[in-house]
């Protein structure tokens, strides 16, 4: 099963206020963004590259697996719910990403509340798409 990978997609002007906080990962290789499971510890931004989300079983059979496109906020839901990573992103090789920490992301969102309704933009659209997933089991 596949999750759309335009629910992670993000308005530019989101994009470009997030990445005035971000650092950048270097992925000279394949290399895991988060694991499902994990302490939220920021947000993943998606500028060029693969990424690849997976969901695993408690058994740790796939359950559902999709590529990010350029654009993608990756690790949201855990970083607002404060609860663990619900999936787990492994960046490609040569993949473009910046991180933004739990800490920057706070301090942006109260600096700019109306960039809070872009955030919830692409938590409704994560929600959208995991229903229908649900939806054509």
């Amino acid at each position: 099963m596949k999750l759309d990978p335009s629910a992670f997609l993000a308005n530019p002007e989101l994009i470009v206020a997030l990445d005035k906080r971000s650092t950048a990962i270097s992925c000279d290789g394949e290399r895991v963004l988060f694991r499902q499971g994990d302490a939220p510890a920021g947000l993943y931004i998606l500028h060029k590259g693969a990424v690849t989300l997976t969901l695993e079983s408690a058994k740790g059979k796939p359950i559902l697996s999709t590529q990010a496109e350029a654009g993608s906020l990756l690790g949201l839901p855990g970083l607002v719910g404060d609860e663990p990573y619900s999936l787990t992103a492994v960046a490609g090789m040569g993949a473009e990403v910046s991180f933004v920490s739990r800490d920057q992301f706070t301090a942006l969102m109260q600096s700019d509340p109306l960039l809070s309704l872009k955030i919830l933009q692409v938590l409704a659209a994560e929600v959208r798409s995991a229903r229908k997933v649900i939806l054509e089991r």
